[in-house]
Formats: structure tokens, sequence, C-alpha cells
């Protein structure tokens, strides 16, 4: 596999695209492996695609539904992505609780990130200094080509044995809680989603330049990825 691109006119329909694909493979790895790893990310975006999956009235059993980041908000917070993706898809979906794996924002920060990594190690089974391996991770990026919650100059780039961290976001005065590059990395599919004419010149940068994820966080997993994007980001 390698780099797809898949072009809408408007980010309503590049959000549907991109949660239509994300319902087939998470069909196709329920029928293949019993049940599916979700990912799913923050933002504006992602709002249009979970309201364009609850209206496909998708069949969600055996889902499991983690976030590739989060912000340490409480889980009614306007910032936290759990809270939208709660309003935008959970409530119309009534998944149960226990599969519903959000990351406690509420908590400080570096609980928040321990008590994810045990939740995601439970739920994957995972022997000791193994890595979960989603079947689906939705991602963003940035106008500054950030992706999850590591932005450009991130140390926690370089981490690619640990599944999630805490981290600090000078740039959002902001502490989150975030997945890290080898689990991004070991994803059966990645897809990003980007819509807007702020976003143009990253993605074009992200796209044409060899990968250094150091600046460039988004080009982790960057050459296996299918990308989701609208005229107003891609911009000829």
């Amino acid at each position: 596999m390698s780099t797809q691109i898949f072009r809408s006119a408007t980010a309503e329909l590049a959000s549907e695209a991109c949660g239509d694909r994300i319902l087939a493979l998470l069909n196709e790895a329920r029928l293949t492996r019993g049940r599916a790893m979700l990912a799913v990310s923050g933002g504006s975006t992602p709002r249009l695609m979970f309201q364009s999956m609850v209206r496909r009235g998708f069949d969600w059993s055996g889902v499991e539904l983690f976030w590739v980041d989060e912000r340490i908000v409480p889980p009614t917070d306007d910032q936290s992505n759990y809270r939208m993706t709660r309003e935008a898809l959970l409530d119309s979906l009534q998944l149960p609780t226990e599969r519903v794996h959000r990351i406690e924002g509420e908590l400080p920060p570096d609980e928040a990130a321990a008590r994810y990594i045990a939740d995601i190690t439970q739920t994957f089974g995972l022997a000791a200094g193994e890595l979960p391996v989603f079947d689906v991770i939705q991602r963003g990026m940035g106008p500054d080509m950030h992706t999850a919650s590591l932005f450009p100059g991130e140390p926690l780039i370089g981490n690619t044995h640990d599944i999630a961290a805490a981290v600090w976001v000078p740039k959002m005065g902001q502490h989150r809680v975030t997945l890290l590059p080898g689990v991004l990395d070991c994803a059966r599919h990645t897809l990003c989603l980007v819509s807007g004419a702020d976003k143009t010149a990253g993605l074009r940068e992200v796209l044409g330049t060899p990968p250094d994820t150091m600046l460039r966080p988004s080009q982790i997993a960057s050459l296996e990825m299918e990308w989701y994007v609208d005229d107003a980001a891609w911009a000829d």
C-alpha cells in the first residue's frame, strides 16, 4: 500500500468519504478478527464525519472506540475531544460504556496517560513492551503540520516504544495526552482528514518532501496513508 489521496469539493463531502471508508474497514476487521479497534481525532471536520457516520445506520457491535489524543480538560468542557465525539456520534449510537475508551482529561496529565495506557494494554491483551495494532486510526493535520498532539520539535516524536504519554504544548499553553509514533506507525489503516485553506501550505509540504517527522509530524506513517482532503486544502 502507498499514499492515496482522495479529493472532494467540500469539507462535508471529504468527511463523508472518510467516514464511509472507516465504516467499511471496521466491518472488514470485525469479520476477520471478531472485533474492530478504532482511534479517532477531534476537531470540526471530524464532527462532520461523525454526523455522516450516524446517518449510515451502521451496526457498531464489536467496535472498540479510542482517541488519538485529548486535552487535559473535563469531559464536559467545550475543548474536550470526547465531548465532541459524544455529541456528534455516541449520543446517537448508545455504544456500551465498556467499549468507549476515553482519555480521562479531568485527571492530572501523567495519571490520565497512565490510565489510558493501562486501558489499552488490557483491551488489546498486550504483553510487556508490546504496542497495540489499531485496525483504523483517523488523524488530522494542523496548519503547522502537527498530528495527534505531536507538534514540530516535540521530543516525544522520537519515542517509538511507548503507547501514549502526557505532553505539554507550549503553543497552546495546554497539557494533553497523545498516542505516540510507534502506535501511529503500527495501525493497519491510517486515514487523515484535512480541510480548509489554512492547511494548503502544510499539506503540500507533508506530501511533497522527504519524511522528517520532527519537523513535519504529519509525515508519521504518511507513506502508507489515505488522505481525504477538500478542494480548499488542496488548492491547485
